[in-house]
């Protein structure tokens, strides 16, 4: 099934929900109406059965060519503080979601281009890609999160290099510092992406959410924080029947071998 919105190209296959933002034109630009339009495919999939969403950018030249500069250069302080809030928002929420999902790069793929693929769970790159935070060379700064997520994903010292020169690097690069985690050729970018989906889609989905909000608190928690939520979140699990009825399973066909009397309880 495929739809349109004025900026998307959604397609849903199965478990995953592909999306192409579709303003080649504007190098794939974020601007505030592609912004909603992708919160609102967000919250709408999140109850739609899929599992999986990957992001892609119209053409062959850009992934996403930044936040649309045409509708910032007329703002003022006040109206960029808030542009900067609405795109910080989506990201935010993207990495709230129960979803995987998943950066598909090919071609450039920077500023809020950028910032996007970092509020992305994967990110996958094709060989000719780049990529970068070059806001400094305009005379302004990341907006949508490139100052916090970059650091906490390269490590602070890559991180500073990236912002403080604007520089653009290869995926070859971009891999090597763990910014992105995999590359591959532009052909084979779809069948790394429906390789993840299928490894997804086999885990439970409540199980996938605990676990996707566990490991993002261990970024922004101190550690007995992270280790509490961690603890709530592994409690949660056991109220679905799913992790019981596989035990048993495996108990019954023999595959799983056991000491533990079956029935007591360890003291």
């Amino acid at each position: 099934m495929s739809e349109q919105t004025s900026n998307l190209v959604i397609r849903n296959e199965g478990d995953v929900s592909w999306v192409t933002i579709n303003r080649p034109i504007d190098r794939n630009a974020l601007d505030s109406a592609t912004i909603r339009q992708l919160l609102v495919h967000l919250e709408d999939t999140e109850s739609s059965g899929v599992r999986v969403v990957a992001y892609w950018g119209a053409g062959k030249k850009h992934f996403i060519g930044g936040a649309d500069g045409v509708e910032m250069y007329r703002m003022g302080s006040q109206e960029a503080r808030t542009f900067s809030q609405r795109i910080q928002g989506l990201f935010n929420r993207m990495e709230q979601s129960k979803l995987l999902l998943i950066a598909a790069i090919d071609g450039l793929c920077f500023g809020g281009g950028l910032e996007f693929a970092l509020a992305c769970d994967l990110r996958f790159a094709s060989t000719t890609s780049r990529m970068g935070l070059p806001e400094v060379k305009l005379g302004i700064l990341p907006g949508g999160g490139g100052t916090q997520r970059l650091p906490r994903i390269v490590g602070f010292g890559k991180a500073v290099e990236m912002i403080l020169t604007g520089k653009l690097i290869g995926a070859k690069q971009a891999f090597e510092m763990g910014l992105v985690h995999r590359v591959v050729s532009p052909e084979g970018l779809k069948e790394q992406v429906e390789d993840a989906a299928v490894r997804a889609s086999r885990i439970p989905e409540h199980a996938f959410a605990g676990a996707k909000a566990a490991v993002y608190a261990a970024r922004d928690l101190p550690l007995a924080d992270g280790l509490t939520w961690e603890s709530e979140k592994f409690g949660d699990c056991f109220s679905d029947p799913f992790f019981s009825q596989r035990v048993q399973e495996q108990l019954a066909s023999g595959s799983l071998q056991t000491t533990f009397k079956l029935g007591e309880k360890e003291r």
